[in-house]
């Protein structure tokens, strides 16, 4: 595709990054001879929390506030999220979603951040034509991170776009991806990093590989899953923009997959099935877990060694 590998990275993210995306960093920094000349971070996210996200161990007031903000939102999904948050207090620790502050993570420490309030309309973020010149001036790539939905000049600004990554194969899975493959029982799922164009999870395919879903207890396992693929496919994605020879797969508008509306998840039916999932996923694991500490195994085939 390229005359040669892209050399300066730009990161569009929110004023953190979770675990997995440092790690795809990292990798990306090892595999590559990129650098991270410059992060973009959402200015206009003021509500959120880092560091004291991973290490919550106890429920307080104000879980209980947020539950309740979560509900008049989320409606049904709300006792989904709930459910993760109570995992979480049981052991559930869920590493790889992790949250560092932009300023601690090591791997940045080379670049220059920036803050942004992005102009929000109908969903879509545009960004402000001064950090447009910037990504375009600093950055052959840009990766996103943050800012939700993107559009404008941004897209096409550097010289190999923006690429961003959707859980799931655009090609079968559009919208929420994950939530939708756990409910139908998927056994192997895919990650798609795919360089944006203005529409929603239709844009050219840079790197796409599948897992095994095998074990995947909760839906949160399938999110787990799929990060630490996307971890991998980063930097896989980032050095074929730079072979002469690749070329993006355009997906026509036909064979891209049915979309899923975030707001079907907020349905009873559509929650209530996720959460069942849930719950007898985690009795299962509790289940495989005693048998395996007391030295019962189902089939031959589960005998280390054999």
């Amino acid at each position: 595709m390229g005359e040669e590998s892209p050399k300066t990275v730009g990161v569009l993210a929110e004023p953190y990054l979770h675990e997995w995306q440092v790690r795809a960093l990292e990798r990306l920094q090892s595999e590559t001879d990129v650098d991270v000349s410059l992060v973009v971070y959402n200015a206009s996210n003021t509500e959120y929390e880092a560091e004291s996200w991973n290490t919550k161990d106890r429920p307080s007031l104000d879980d209980v506030a947020q539950f309740f903000d979560a509900f008049r939102q989320e409606k049904a999904w709300s006792l989904v999220l709930a459910e993760r948050n109570i995992g979480r207090l049981f052991g559930d620790e869920q590493e790889l979603w992790y949250r560092h502050s932009l300023e601690n993570v090591d791997c940045l420490a080379g670049a220059d951040f920036r803050p942004c309030e992005p102009r929000v309309e109908n969903g879509w973020s545009e960004l402000p034509d001064d950090i447009v010149s910037q990504l375009a001036d600093r950055c052959d790539v840009v990766i996103r991170f943050g800012f939700g939905l993107i559009r404008g000049e941004v897209l096409t600004a550097p010289k190999y776009g923006v690429l961003s990554f959707h859980p799931a194969d655009i090609r079968t899975y559009r919208g929420m991806g994950p939530p939708v493959i756990f409910r139908d029982g998927r056994e192997r799922a895919g990650s798609t990093l795919q360089r944006l164009d203005e529409s929603i999870d239709g844009g050219e395919i840079v790197a796409y590989d599948e897992v095994h879903l095998g074990n995947c207890h909760t839906l949160w396992d399938v999110f787990d899953r799929l990060a630490a693929l996307q971890i991998r496919l980063l930097a896989e994605g980032i050095s074929n923009l730079g072979k002469p020879a690749f070329e993006p797969e355009v997906v026509p508008d036909e064979q891209l997959g049915d979309f899923y509306y975030r707001k079907q998840r907020r349905t009873p039916p559509f929650a209530g099935r996720v959460l069942l999932k849930n719950l007898s996923g985690r009795v299962r694991r509790r289940l495989e877990r005693t048998r395996s500490s007391e030295g019962v195994f189902e089939s031959p085939s589960d005998i280390p060694g054999d």
